[in-house]
């Protein structure tokens, strides 16, 4: 098939429209945004996003030949189109791994093939150790594992190589918390106060996630 001829992303097949879309409740808090595109009878492959929190984008179905694969997008709890945006609430790496199954009984799949990348390869590998027999494969790039010294190099170690995009990440938060980066979304509760933020919880949490989506962006290359 012939590939995208644009100047940005031109290594990409072209844009699609989703055939199918829909919204999945995998319990009593969360919703799940889910959606198919390429060839209903193709090989299924399920695209797990980065973050987490990153949530899916249209240009996640051109990864792959829409003649050849059942291509599955779906966003992850608290992400994207998923309902409530940046609930962290019962949203553990178990829960996501349930949901990727949950996911795949609603949509027939009998197994699939894995691919991500960063997070997204995190959660892949995961569900594969839970769930073998339902994988053909991984397609895995910027693996983490999450081990105790890649989270302690992402969060604190990087501002070595990156200072500015480091201060820009942390500067929104009280200066007492920035030494426990990882504790302070599951207690935006005690930060609202301190911040101020107009939308509360929930907006604390999602500014949060913005702040940790771009830092994600700019330590992911050699620019900032």
């Amino acid at each position: 098939m012939p590939r995208s001829e644009s100047p940005l992303r031109s290594d990409l097949f072209p844009e699609i429209s989703p055939y199918a879309s829909g919204m999945l409740a995998v319990d009593g808090r969360h919703t799940l945004y889910w959606e198919q595109s390429g060839n209903p009878d193709g090989v299924p492959v399920l695209f797990l996003h980065g973050g987490p929190g990153a949530g899916s984008a249209p240009v996640h179905r051109r990864f792959f030949d829409p003649q050849f694969y059942r291509i599955v997008v779906f966003d992850q709890r608290g992400c994207g189109r998923s309902m409530p945006l940046g609930e962290l609430h019962d949203n553990t790496t178990g829960d996501l791994v349930a949901d990727m199954e949950k996911l795949r009984t609603h949509l027939g799949v009998e197994q699939w093939l894995l691919f991500g990348g960063s997070w997204g390869s995190t959660l892949a590998l995961a569900y594969g150790l839970k769930y073998p027999a339902r994988v053909t494969g991984f397609i895995l790039r910027g693996i983490f594992l999450g081990a105790r010294s890649e989270i302690d190099w992402f969060l604190h170690g990087m501002r070595a190589i990156f200072p500015e995009a480091w201060r820009d990440f942390v500067e929104h938060l009280p200066e007492a918390e920035r030494g426990d980066l990882l504790g302070v979304g599951v207690h935006a509760e005690d930060l609202v106060a301190e911040i101020g933020h107009a939308g509360g919880v929930h907006g604390t949490q999602v500014a949060g996630a913005d702040h940790g989506h771009a830092h994600r962006g700019h330590s992911s290359t050699m620019q900032y």
